[in-house]
This record gives C-alpha cells, sequence and structure tokens, in this order.
C-alpha cells in the first residue's frame, strides 16, 4: 500500500466498484500530509450503468437502482455523478432522467467522442461537468482533473461541483515512477 502524490493536485476522490473498503487506507495514509485531502466514495455498479458517490464510507443499500443510488446520495449529502455514460457500464440517454448532480465529461479511460457525447449531455441537461482518470493502477493516476473553486474541504469542495463551480482538463502526461 502506497500513497502516490502529484506536485499540483492536492485532492483525490477514491471511488472503487461496490466497495468502501479501501478508503479508511487511504484516508490513514494521507492523513500526515496536511496539503493531501482525500473525498471518500463509491462507484456503484447499477443494471443501467454506473454511478460515482462523492463524500461516503459508506454503500447505499440494495437493489442499486438509478434512482434509489441517486436519492441515497441526495439523502446523505452527497453527489452523484453519471460515470462516463458513452461508455461500457455508463447511463448513455438514461442519465437524462436520472436527477444526477454533475456527469462525468472528461474520463481518462473513455474515446474523445465518448468524452464530447458526456459533454453535449451535461450541457443539454445543464448540468456541472466533473473529470475521472478511471485509473486502475497506480501509473494511470492524474490524466485528467478536475479543478475546483474551493479550500481544502470536503464539504465546500462536494457544494462547488454541484454549483459547476469547476474546469475540467486533461494533462500532459500521467505520473511516471
Amino acid at each position: 500500500e502506497q500513497l502516490v502524490s502529484h506536485p499540483s493536485i492536492k485532492v483525490a476522490a477514491v471511488t472503487d466498484h461496490d466497495t468502501v473498503k479501501g478508503i479508511n487506507t487511504v484516508c490513514q495514509l494521507a492523513a500526515p500530509y496536511p496539503d493531501i485531502l482525500i473525498i471518500p466514495g463509491v462507484e456503484i455498479s447499477t443494471p443501467n450503468g454506473d454511478i460515482v458517490l462523492l463524500g461516503t464510507k459508506e454503500l447505499p443499500p440494495k437493489p442499486w437502482t438509478i434512482e434509489n443510488v441517486v436519492d441515497y446520495a441526495k439523502d446523505n449529502c452527497c453527489v452523484s455523478v453519471a460515470a462516463h455514460p458513452y461508455r461500457e457500464y455508463g447511463l448513455g440517454d438514461l442519465a437524462r432522467n436520472s436527477k444526477v448532480d454533475a456527469i462525468e465529461i472528461l474520463n481518462g479511460a473513455s474515446s474523445s467522442y465518448a468524452n464530447k457525447q458526456a459533454h453535449d449531455l451535461a450541457k443539454s441537461m445543464r448540468l456541472p461537468g466533473v473529470a475521472g482518470s478511471d485509473s486502475h493502477k497506480p501509473s494511470e493516476l492524474y490524466g485528467v482533473y478536475t479543478q475546483v473553486q474551493a479550500s481544502l474541504n470536503i464539504d465546500e469542495i462536494l457544494k462547488a461541483i454541484t454549483k459547476g463551480l469547476i474546469n475540467v482538463f486533461p494533462t500532459e502526461k500521467s505520473i511516471h515512477f
């Protein structure tokens, strides 16, 4: 287990698929570093596509339908994000009726075409667009990022996301070891 840092990216959301088991470990690894903030979360696999929840250390109750997951997020002050909507396991056009808080418009593992479709979806829904590296190993981290206009405070960051006080960017390169 190791913590991988970046010289200018100071906040990372940990959103494993369908589990929150690793969040406490990552938070403990980051604890000695006051300039690094970990946002707990989870990526929930619904039968219709993936939804990222930011701001939770708990799983929503099953069944994991779009409506149940989004309702859980709203009831627990989490941010719900339609993850990679136009890629495998994405909500696609079902996101239009999902009541999510944001759309992932820049995904490090999605094609540029899928990211453009997601951007257009967010724009048509008047929702904020976030970026996610979708990394499954350290070498895939930091390929894209969301710049948030907030202090290093989870609640402020989540509010800034829902208010659209964000911009997304690709980085020139991901990290290298």
